[in-house]
């Protein structure tokens, strides 16, 4: 990996457990889905391994649906706040927060678009994933790590208040 080369973390972060991708633009470097005290293991790895990597962490937004919000979307927003902690405290920065409807907006044109729109809008733009004998780019990518990818691709190519 090259020493300036711009690399990405994204994590879509859950109530007990969170996505993530290490996206360079091209392809993915790295993926899974960990429990959240692991997640902050991996912000820690890649902190270490890319200094001056970029981090964007998926926003708890209201949708303004009148309904109300349960206690797993307050664990989320307690982990949001630990793995934005982390990256304060070890390493000096801030990640960037994007709301779900701006990657929705992004890759499918409508913020209201379902998590199987993001799916097939990333296989429409990449390629069909694969098998184990004919792997795609997209190959193990799965449940909620389709929403970190999702996530990595818009903050690669959307600049704060741009779409």
């Amino acid at each position: 990996m090259e020493l300036n080369k711009r690399i990405l973390l994204a994590i879509d972060p859950g109530n007990e457990l969170s996505a993530y991708v290490v996206w360079d633009g091209l392809k993915i470097q790295d993926k899974g889905k960990v429990p959240n005290h692991h997640m902050l293991k991996v912000i820690t790895a890649y902190g270490l391994n890319y200094p001056q990597g970029e981090v964007c962490i998926e926003q708890i937004a209201h949708y303004g649906t009148g309904m109300p919000a349960g206690r797993t979307v307050f664990d989320t927003c307690i982990w949001i706040g630990r793995f934005v902690q982390c990256l304060e405290y070890l390493f000096d920065r801030e990640p960037r927060l994007l709301e779900r409807r701006r990657v929705k907006s992004h890759l499918c044109g409508d913020s209201r678009a379902k998590d199987g729109n993001i799916r097939q809008a990333l296989i429409d733009r990449y390629g069909e994933p694969g098998t184990k004998k004919a792997p795609g780019m997209l190959y193990g990518v799965s449940a909620d790590v389709w929403q970190a990818l999702g996530l990595a691709v818009t903050a690669w190519e959307v600049e704060d208040g741009k779409d």
